[in-house]
């Protein structure tokens, strides 16, 4: 009997164990992006958050920090790095004090289409990474912006234009390809943009068709020199130790989610060029594409660019460039 009592009381034990197992809690990461909802860039963001969301069955939770609610641009990358945050999204190109790897993307005449675009991203990404992998970062996923042109309030025609002019440049290479032309380069973030223009600290500046529509360009410039001169992307990122703490089934629900925002959002930022052409056509921006001199004149610049560039990166630059050439005869 006592042997009896003391199996029923330790099955009730062990019941009771059972019962008042935990479960585990999901993962919460936070992405911190500095563009805002409208951006195209954070609605596929948030797609991807959606996704893993779904995927994981909620067991991966991320939420998405929109127009720099969370941390400012440039703490983005150093946020992730320790932890802080879980992932981010940052423009590439704002890493060119790091390497000049980070400025590939922003190399005039380099790649002029998505085609070419995309041939160069997949030719710098295995370098990316591994340099990403030094810092315990991991990229995702990389989406372009569309192609980067020239906002004036005048008909661009000669580079001599350019002599004087405060010139927005939001990158090292925007900054020293207005320089090669004889303007003042300017750095202004994006959200800045309207009131630099009505202060007069800009005269002109040079980014994308969306970016122009983003910040309703037309109330500050009349014309825009659809230059096509380079496809900068934004990558977003996440910690690898907040990787490697998910089971392998989340670890794989994000790379594929990683992959559908890839290829998601370089669809919808040709989709984004082909609305915001419309969008500055309709409120009265001129849009003109370089001609003769001025055609020669910007690529000039960007020649003189290019080799800089090549001179400062070596010997990945020259890895990089080939791995990209053979891509884009592929194409």
């Amino acid at each position: 009997m006592p042997t009896r009592l003391f199996s029923l009381a330790a099955l009730a034990t062990v019941g009771a164990m059972t019962v008042s197992v935990p479960t585990f809690a999901a993962e919460q990461w936070n992405l911190a992006t500095p563009y805002g909802d409208a951006s195209f860039h954070t609605q596929n963001t948030k797609q991807f958050a959606e996704d893993v969301r779904q995927a994981t069955d909620g067991e991966v939770d991320i939420t998405v920090h929109g127009g720099g609610s969370l941390i400012g641009h440039a703490e983005i990358k150093p946020s992730v790095r320790r932890g802080t945050v879980q992932a981010g999204e940052i423009f590439l190109s704002t890493l060119s004090n790091e390497s000049p790897i980070y400025e590939v993307d922003t190399l005039p005449g380099l790649a002029n289409s998505y085609e070419d675009a995309y041939a160069l991203w997949q030719a710098s990404k295995p370098i990316i990474t591994q340099m990403f992998a030094k810092e315990g970062l991991m990229p995702l996923y990389s989406v372009p912006w569309p192609s980067q042109g020239i906002y004036t309030d005048f008909e661009l025609t000669d580079a001599s234009q350019f002599q004087g002019l405060r010139v927005r440049a939001p990158n090292i290479n925007t900054q020293r390809f207005v320089e090669n032309l004889g303007g003042n380069p300017t750095e202004t973030e994006e959200a800045d943009i309207p009131t630099a223009f009505s202060t007069g600290r800009v005269d002109a500046m040079i980014t994308s068709v969306s970016t122009g529509k983003a910040m309703s360009a037309w109330d500050y410039v009349s014309n825009f020199s659809d230059a096509n001169l380079w496809f900068p992307k934004n990558i977003v990122f996440v910690n690898k130790r907040a990787f490697d703490r998910l089971d392998e089934s989340a670890q794989q629900a994000v790379l594929d989610a990683a992959a559908q925002a890839e290829s998601r959002g370089w669809q919808m930022s040709r989709d984004d060029r082909a609305a915001s052409v419309e969008a500055l056509k309709e409120h009265g921006v001129t849009i003109t594409e370089p001609q003769g001199e001025l055609q020669t004149q910007l690529q000039a610049a960007g020649n003189e660019l290019f080799e800089s560039w090549q001179e400062r990166a070596g010997e990945q630059a020259e890895q990089l460039v080939s791995d990209y050439r053979k891509r884009q005869a592929a194409q």
